[in-house]
């Protein structure tokens, strides 16, 4: 990743001496449950990264609550509870969940008694039958396959402290959003939304995802690089959920190993590579926080934004 003028930029080792606690508040088994499907992460990464990543955080959280207070005495009136809530960005098959998640544990040891949750956008986008209709099955992911309205009038119903919000489900078993059922969002103190374009700016939106949140993370890496994960993750699948017959993919594991692989490689060249590069990449600067990767999901250097 080039310079960039608006972040200070810290090497691994610069940035882990932000936590000289040392204690990791989880094992190696917690890890396995909370990384996302062939993933790579490790205690090294939560103690060097990820724990002075929280820490920040809470000093966030706490300005947050404060100023909540303040605004709460300036007015003359009880605001509601509103959620701090943390926006987590990048390309597909970056590592972004496991990133959520990971950050979702460790406020949840943080702050034992308050409430963190954690959602993703892929429920917002439009359903499979409506793609098709619409003709945007083959740009599914772009910004046009989501149903922004949707996600905006949820975030704000969390955001206004409505007592209840619901987001829609995303299976990635069945390629497709879950009809009838959701993720219910209860009063979160902490809101995590995970997605490709919690940074976007979808063209003639009078609000849009990042005026909810309060501080966001890209998680980036060099498109080559996120290609092989891409491509590795698809052959692990393949060999596993892709041979359940419910699987969206099922004809392609149980086919040619070679068509499938090539099909693949042209969904990353013309979807994956093309929203990467025309809407996701273009908001990695308006991120709060960059971590970037380098090869075995690696994070070599930490990006704070200045102003």
């Amino acid at each position: 990743m080039e310079e960039q003028l608006n972040y200070y930029r810290f090497s691994r080792d610069q940035w882990k001496q932000f936590y000289r606690d040392g204690h990791v508040p989880l094992t190696a088994a917690n890890l396995h449950e909370i990384k996302a499907f062939n993933d790579q992460i490790n205690l090294d990464d939560v103690r060097d990264i990820y724990l002075p990543v929280a820490h920040l955080l809470q000093a966030k959280f706490e300005h947050y609550l404060s100023w909540r207070e303040t605004e709460s005495v300036f007015l003359h009136r009880q605001n509601k509870k509103s959620p701090f809530i943390i926006g987590v960005s990048g390309s597909v098959a970056v590592g972004k969940t496991t990133t959520a998640r990971l950050l979702e544990t460790l406020f949840k040891y943080l702050y034992p008694d308050r409430r963190t949750q954690l959602i993703t956008t892929d429920g917002f986008l439009y359903p499979n039958a409506e793609l098709k209709k619409m003709q945007l099955m083959e740009r599914k992911g772009f910004p046009e396959s989501y149903n922004m309205q949707r996600l905006i009038e949820f975030l704000n119903d969390v955001k206004s402290g409505q007592p209840l919000a619901k987001a829609p489900v995303y299976s990635h078993q069945t390629y497709d959003v879950v009809p009838n059922r959701f993720d219910v969002i209860t009063h979160p103190d902490i809101l995590i939304i995970e997605g490709i374009n919690v940074l976007q700016l979808p063209t003639n939106e009078r609000i849009y995802i990042s005026d909810f949140t309060d501080f966001s993370v890209y998680v980036d890496a060099d498109p080559a690089l996120i290609e092989s994960w891409y491509l590795d993750r698809f052959e692990a699948l393949m060999k596993t959920a892709f041979q359940d017959p419910k699987n969206y993919f099922y004809p392609w594991a149980i086919g040619d190993h070679g068509e499938a692989i090539q099909m693949a490689k042209r969904v990353w060249e013309d979807v994956d590579l093309k929203n990467l590069n025309d809407y996701i990449l273009p908001t990695r600067n308006r991120a709060d926080l960059i971590l970037h990767k380098v090869a075995h999901h690696m994070i070599d250097a930490v990006y704070f934004r200045k102003y």
